[in-house]
This record gives structure tokens, C-alpha cells and sequence, in this order.
């Protein structure tokens, strides 16, 4: 991770601690340790199984299905992951293929076709077996009969881009797909199917995360029209999907009894690990809520607000810590993420209403990557916007121009550290001496 070369000490220690709190929140969400977990205890269902078929789907795909190998190799049948290509890895044994993320491509068409036909083949007495984390959405992309790849690019970049929220996103994407909103597990309905995931969403709802290909779904054909309604979308979206918008109906309801769906980490666990290893530190921790969620320049405001106010109100060290996942409209041309946006906000609002005491703020992807950049995220202090300024960088220019990246890069406040292997939402960080 960068950490940049800044004057006071004290800034300094406070960067490294919040650096180090955020690695301990990745490190609680771990796949391969929490695959092992769960499959320890169901060593029974497996040995029932005549034949297991695994499949994999998001970013921690690989180190999911490593995790799972060694209790399933003696009945496996046939093993697929997708994943995207920083997480790639070869795995004996099992059928790998890198898929696009955020925006699907060739090969989460690819992926998704393997993922079909397996599901396809699992008969009664088999155990399907499916390992599911954040990005498992755009990484397998089965569009509905009559779309294409570039429709559904179309609708996943005009969600992201208009600032609904994920659940909105997901609710919209999975009724124009071939496997999500519970039609994966619909193709297997005569075989068990054991799904471990790893939750990125509020509440760890399982009809959301990556669109719930196990899940019975919840949203309405009213729902998702409300949604495109309420972002302006329904007019803007290509034809052969209005098309189809204009003709939603519900699904008629299908038996899921033969599903078993568990939770295996969330951003909830990782937040825990950080409120539970900032205690050693910090006399005074606050949690801000269970998720972290709305515009970003909200959120930046009111996490703002919340370290002035409890700045004021208590003496010595304090950590307020969050998770969730803000999000940002997208009008300019620049690059960047709702974590590197977070803190620019928040440090550009600090100018007017300064915090009087020595503080951090750190905002990060638990996946690695903060949008189309390779940062998690970022991390500002006092001086952030000084040192932009001090190199001919104007940051309310480039936050204008949803340019966080340049901004942030050039006062060293990247929070770099490469593909993590896992993806349960962001975490945010603020520390004060």
C-alpha cells in the first residue's frame, strides 16, 4: 500500500493504524477460511451424494473452490470458476475462465454457459454445489432469450452509472437473465444444492447478492419498473430490452426446497474484526450505523459531521468506523470510485469546517479496486488538499469532473493493495488523536 512521506508524526501512525484495521477486516471475510468452516460441518450431505457437481461464480471464485476441494475431490463430477482476471489463477482439476467486471464480457458469456450446462447435468442423488461471492453478477452474464451481450452492457452501465443503489441494480439485472433471480437453481431441481456465499450487500439478503441465482427472488414486475422509473432509464435503455420491460410479468413460483442457501462472511463480519481490533487503541469507537449507503456527497457530509461532533464531545483517541457501499452519479469524463470519491469529498469538506485535532479517514474496497482503477480506495489527512494544490492539482476541479483518481494520486493518498481474493463491500475507517 502507499503510504506518503507527511510532515507530522502523529498523521503518520494515524495512517499505518487505519491501514493495518483495514487489512484485519479483509483478512475476517477470508474465503478459503470460511469455506472450510461450513464444509466441515456439512462432511454428512457430502458423503449422502452420489455424484458433486461445484461451480464457482465472482471475485473469490478461486480461492473459494481451492477451499472446497479437498472435501468433495473423491465424488467431483466437474468443477467450473469464473472469476475476474486479477484473481485468476490455475486450479488442477477444475475448468477456470476470467469473466469482466464491473461490465461483463466474452468471457462471463463463456462462463455462464459452463456454469448452465453443468447445473443442467446434475441428477437426483447429486449435490450441486455453488460458491458465490461479490461480482458473481457481471462475471456470468446468461442474457434472456432475444438479448445480447451489448444490451446487457447497456443496462448494467446505466444502473451503475445513474447512482441506484445495489439491491435496485440487481433487482433490474436478474429479470433479463437465464440464471439469476433463482433460475440457477430451477435447473437443478433434481439434485441438492448446498450454495456457500460471501454477502456485499445490506442485510446479507441472498436474493441479492450477484442477483441470487439460488435465491427465490422478491421484487416485483412492479418493482423493477418503479426502479427504472425512479432513475429515468426506461426511455435511455435499448430497444430490445424496452421491449421486454413493457411485457414483465411475474414469474410464476417455483419450490426452492432443494436449496440451502448460508451466509459464510459479510461486511458485517469484517466490520466487527475492525470495531473489536480498534478497541485496543482507541478508548472510544464508534460504529456508524449497519450500512454506509446513499450519495456519496452525503455520506461524506455525515461522516464529516460525525468526527466534528465527536471531537467536540469526548477527549483522547477516537475511531468511528462504517460499511457499506455510497454511491456516486457519474457525470464527468475523469476516473475513479465511490471509496476515492469519499474521501476527496470528505477532505475538501473539512477545508470549511476543520476538524482541531490530528485525524485520518480511510475509505476502501475489501475486492482490491475502487471502480475501473487499480486502488481499493483512499486515505486523507489534514494536509491532503494542501499537498494537491502544492502540485498545481485544483481537487474541486477534478471532483467535479469525477477525476478522485488524479486527485488523490497526486498527494499520495491511493490506498493500494492489489487483488484481495475476497469482496464483502467497503470499509471506512476515521481515526483521531
Amino acid at each position: 500500500m502507499m503510504i506518503a512521506d507527511h510532515a507530522a508524526p502523529v498523521v503518520s501512525v494515524l495512517r499505518q493504524q487505519a491501514i493495518a484495521l483495514f487489512r484485519e477486516g479483509v483478512a475476517a471475510s477470508d474465503p478459503e477460511r470460511a469455506v472450510t468452516s461450513a464444509l466441515a460441518g456439512r462432511l454428512d450431505a457430502i458423503a449422502a451424494a452420489r455424484r458433486v457437481i461445484l461451480i464457482a461464480f465472482g471475485k473469490a471464485a478461486c480461492l473459494m473452490t481451492r477451499a472446497a476441494l479437498p472435501f468433495v475431490r473423491d465424488k467431483l463430477h466437474c468443477a467450473h470458476a469464473v472469476t475476474n482476471q486479477e484473481n485468476l489463477e490455475d486450479i488442477e482439476g477444475v475448468h477456470v475462465i476470467a469473466g469482466g467486471h464491473p461490465l461483463p464480457n466474452e468471457g462471463s458469456i463463456a462462463g455462464a454457459y459452463a456454469i448452465e450446462r453443468a447445473a443442467r447435468a446434475a441428477e437426483p442423488g447429486d449435490l450441486l454445489l455453488v460458491l458465490v461471492s461479490g461480482g458473481g453478477s457481471a462475471l456470468i452474464c446468461a442474457p434472456a432469450p432475444g438479448l445480447s451481450l451489448a444490451d446487457k452492457i447497456a443496462l448494467n452501465d446505466a444502473l451503475i452509472r445513474c447512482g441506484a443503489e445495489i439491491n435496485e441494480i440487481n433487482a433490474v439485472r436478474r429479470r433479463f437473465s437465464r440464471l439469476k433471480g433463482g433460475r440457477l437453481a430451477q435447473l437443478a431441481t433434481g439434485a441438492r444444492i448446498l450454495s456457500l456465499i460471501l454477502s456485499d450487500v445490506p442485510g446479507d439478503d441472498v436474493g441479492t447478492i450477484a442477483s441470487g441465482p439460488t435465491a427465490q427472488p422478491s421484487a416485483t414486475a412492479t418493482e423493477i419498473l418503479t426502479i427504472l422509473d425512479r432513475y429515468g432509464l426506461r426511455d435511455s435503455l435499448p430497444a430490445t430490452i424496452r421491449s421486454q420491460v413493457d411485457h414483465l410479468v411475474r414469474d410464476q413460483a417455483k419450490e426452492f426446497d432443494h436449496v440451502e442457501n448460508v451466509i459464510i462472511g459479510s461486511n458485517s463480519i469484517s466490520l466487527e474484526r475492525v470495531v473489536k481490533s480498534a478497541r485496543a487503541s482507541y478508548p472510544i469507537v464508534v460504529k456508524a450505523g449497519d450500512w454506509l449507503s446513499g450519495d456519496v456527497s452525503e455520506v461524506a457530509e455525515t461522516m464529516h459531521r460525525r468526527a466534528i461532533d465527536a471531537s467536540n464531545q469526548c477527549g483522547g483517541p477516537i475511531a468511528i468506523v462504517a460499511g457499506g457501499e455510497p454511491t456516486v452519479r457519474v457525470t464527468g469524463t475523469g476516473i475513479g470510485g465511490r471509496n476515492q470519491e469519499l474521501v476527496l469529498r470528505f477532505a475538501l469538506r473539512n477545508e470549511l469546517t476543520a476538524i482541531k485535532r490530528p485525524w485520518v479517514f480511510l475509505s476502501g474496497g475489501t475486492d482490491g479496486r475502487d471502480g475501473p482503477t487499480d486502488a481499493a480506495g483512499g486515505i486523507v489527512d489534514p494536509s491532503s488538499t494542501s499537498r494537491m494544490r502544492n502540485i498545481g492539482c485544483n481537487p474541486r476541479a477534478l471532483l467535479e469532473n469525477n477525476d478522485s483518481y488524479r486527485a488523490l494520486d497526486s498527494s499520495g493518498d491511493l490506498l493500494i493493495t492489489g487483488a484481495t481474493g475476497t469482496n464483502v463491500a467497503d470499509l471506512q475507517i476515521l481515526l483521531m488523536r
